[in-house]
């Protein structure tokens, strides 16, 4: 696992131009601190760091091909690079290294940019073509490697986080006030959009090219999805059959490492099918880590140690509390370069943490499975809705709700009419092809409240989920309801939330790569065109899984009800001791300075936050984005982190002057 970093058209002297590379480097080299290399020549610059897991030795990038015609950085891992190799070498192609990059670069050479098709893996790669005079950007199907670009007067610079960017000469952000209306609607920017205005992701599932006829983008890869005449899978035992082949195929290739792979152990069913799968292939001692909380309402250590008891495994455990959330809370923004409505990255930063104090580099874990299987309780809530939404006056359909959220303080005594309230909007417009998230999306609309007039002003008129809704157009009609909230999910969510604030970022801070089995592409394609009734049965989740791991898991792990992976808020940020520079954030005159947030209102809420018995979810996900926006503008914006100085640069193993 790597970062890279680098760019295009940049002219100035070489003294410049490797001081530059060497301190975007810098920023990034949490992505890869075992080492760093160059490549420039006279239209490009190509930087890596490196955290070596495959072929230690001589794996050290910018690697070419044999003729030196192409050269690449490369962070990620080609999960089937040894069959690859294999394709290649009967094809003609010789080898200097042992590691997976090599294997990108020829098939680069014998395929053209078509060869991503090829690959099983996690990937955000650069090649420059020399003959060409072309720089070649791609990204794995779901984008579980970030991959970010813009444009500086002539010269175009790619990174593998937008702080590397900080770090070129006259770049200045400007948080986009149209993002920050998506980030408080969405959880994330719709793609190619990040937080900050000019600043671009190359989507999941697509490549670029940049040269001197321009900027060419291509979809190589959508997810699949099947209306209901075209399910390929309707039958529980050939299903089953086949997941099984799949993921422990998908297991088995995520093993492949020269350094130890470990894994996550949540105590949730995905990770313990992750753990046992991962017992059947090597049946060695196998490390797994968890976190617990502090906060009862929190924490699932019970089940952690059932499972590890279970699998035998060296387990390693540790406990959050709200202190641990806020001191860490800075941190955690500064690496997800991104508003959060949520506190949950933050535990996962410092799991990642105790992997890599016990010198561990990679962990294997469970997500996707909820996406790809049901398994989120918005995919019950669409159900039972659409149910409601056939007899909207009945007393009794709102009231299955009650069994999704028995969590929320709110629900528990909550009668029909304040499930109507609650869950009632929109109810009839079971037609909206994002009929599935409105609720969910009004509701966290609601932070906007909370801007400025004048960042109101600048949002004007743009609606993100008409948007949304204009760019689906018809493109799911026909599909069945679970099939067109997963589409959603896996398309917007995951990406862009998920795999990115709690997946590659918090890891990756830590130097820690993190495999994701279920999002082994095969399986994505499997799981998508499953019969519905196999992924969600009535309101049971994960029917598949669930059957076909009975009598290989605990059954007191299989059985337990669904809990989202949750954090504390409150008790986080309205607390005596919360850190000053949080204080400051929040304060009125730092408010005033960013000149996003109404001082007023902010206060309000504080003063709810502290005197108030309940609180809404809202009004949690409300503090949240107001502190971690704040501390974005804070590092973006004010460039308040600390200056790199010579003494702090990444030293570069490899440098190469190609004129």
């Amino acid at each position: 696992m790597c970062g890279i970093a680098g760019f295009y058209q940049f002219q100035d002297n070489n003294d410049v131009r490797i001081s530059t590379l060497r301190k975007m480097l810098t920023r990034i080299k949490h992505r890869g601190p075992d080492e760093s290399g160059i490549y420039l020549s006279k239209n490009i610059g190509l930087g890596s760091v490196r955290l070596s897991i495959i072929d230690l030795s001589t794996g050290t990038m910018p690697l070419s091909n044999a003729d030196n015609s192409l050269w690449i950085v490369f962070n990620g891992e080609i999960f089937n690079y040894i069959e690859l190799r294999e394709e290649l070498s009967t094809k003609g192609h010789t080898f200097k290294t042992h590691s997976d990059t090599e294997v990108i670069v020829h098939l680069y050479e014998e395929y053209g940019p078509d060869f991503v098709n090829k690959l099983n893996g996690q990937f955000a790669i650069a090649i420059w073509d020399k003959e060409k005079q072309e720089l070649f950007l791609a990204r794995d199907r779901v984008g579980i490697r970030p991959l970010y670009y813009t444009e500086i007067g002539e010269t175009f610079v790619f990174a593998s986080e937008i702080k590397s960017m900080l770090e070129f000469p006259a770049v200045k952000l400007k948080i986009s006030p149209k993002a920050i209306s998506e980030y408080f609607t969405f959880w994330t920017s719709l793609s190619p959009s990040t937080a900050f205005d000019g600043v671009y992701e190359v989507p999941p599932g697509t490549y670029m090219t940049i040269s001197d006829k321009g900027m060419k983008t291509k979809t190589y890869w959508e997810l699949p999805i099947c209306k209901p005449n075209e399910y390929k899978y309707t039958n529980f035992k050939e299903a089953a059959k086949e997941f099984e082949t799949l993921f422990s195929d998908a297991v088995k290739l995520r093993l492949r490492a020269d350094v130890q792979v470990a894994a996550y152990l949540s105590g949730g069913i995905d990770s313990s099918v992750t753990t046992s799968f991962i017992k059947d292939i090597s049946p060695d001692n196998l490390q797994t880590f968890s976190i617990g909380f502090t906060e009862k309402d929190y924490d699932e250590s019970s089940y952690q140690n059932i499972a590890a008891e279970y699998f035998k495994t060296e387990h390693s455990s540790i406990s959050c509390s709200p202190q641990d959330i806020a001191e860490n809370f800075k941190d955690v923004v500064w690496h997800s370069e991104a508003p959060l409505l949520r506190t949950a990255p933050t535990p996962m930063s410092l799991l990642a943490k105790s992997v890599r104090d016990q010198n561990i580099k990679v962990v294997i874990t469970g997500e996707g499975a909820d996406e790809l299987l049901g398994g989120y309780n918005i995919f019950k809530e669409t159900k039972i809705r659409r149910f409601w939404a056939k007899d909207p006056q009945s007393k009794y359909r709102p009231l299955l709700l009650k069994k999704l959220y028995p969590y929320l303080p709110q629900m528990k005594n909550a009668n029909s009419n304040v499930l109507k309230m609650f869950f009632g909007f929109k109810l009839s417009e079971t037609s909206s092809p994002v009929y599935s998230h409105l609720l969910r999306w009004n509701n966290t609309s609601r932070i906007k409240n909370y801007l400025t007039q004048e960042y109101k002003d600048a949002i004007g008129d743009y609606d993100p989920i008409s948007t949304i809704e204009r760019k689906l157009g018809d493109k799911l009609n026909g599909y069945d309801s679970l099939t067109k909230a997963q589409w959603i999910e896996l398309n917007l969510f995951m990406s862009g939330y998920l795999l990115s604030s709690q997946g590659d970022r918090m890891g990756m801070a830590n130097s820690i790569e993190g495999r994701y089995p279920f999002l082994d592409h095969r399986l994505i394609e499997f799981c998508m065109s499953l019969d519905p009734d196999l992924k969600l049965n009535g309101l049971n989740e994960k029917y598949l899984l669930k059957k076909l791991m009975k009598g290989r898991l605990p059954d007191s792990i299989l059985n337990r009800p669904k809990q989202a992976y949750r954090a504390p808020i409150r008790s986080t940020f309205i607390s005596d001791s919360l850190p000053d520079y949080l204080k400051e954030m929040l304060s009125d005159k730092q408010i005033k300075d960013s000149g996003i947030f109404n001082p007023e209102h902010v206060s309000m809420l504080l003063e709810k936050m502290r005197t108030k018995n309940q609180v809404s979810e809202v009004d949690n996900m409300a503090l949240t984005a107001i502190l971690s926006t704040q501390i974005l503008h804070d590092l973006f914006i004010n460039k308040s982190m600390p200056q790199l100085k010579e003494k702090d640069l990444v030293h570069c193993n490899k440098i190469i002057q190609d004129y």
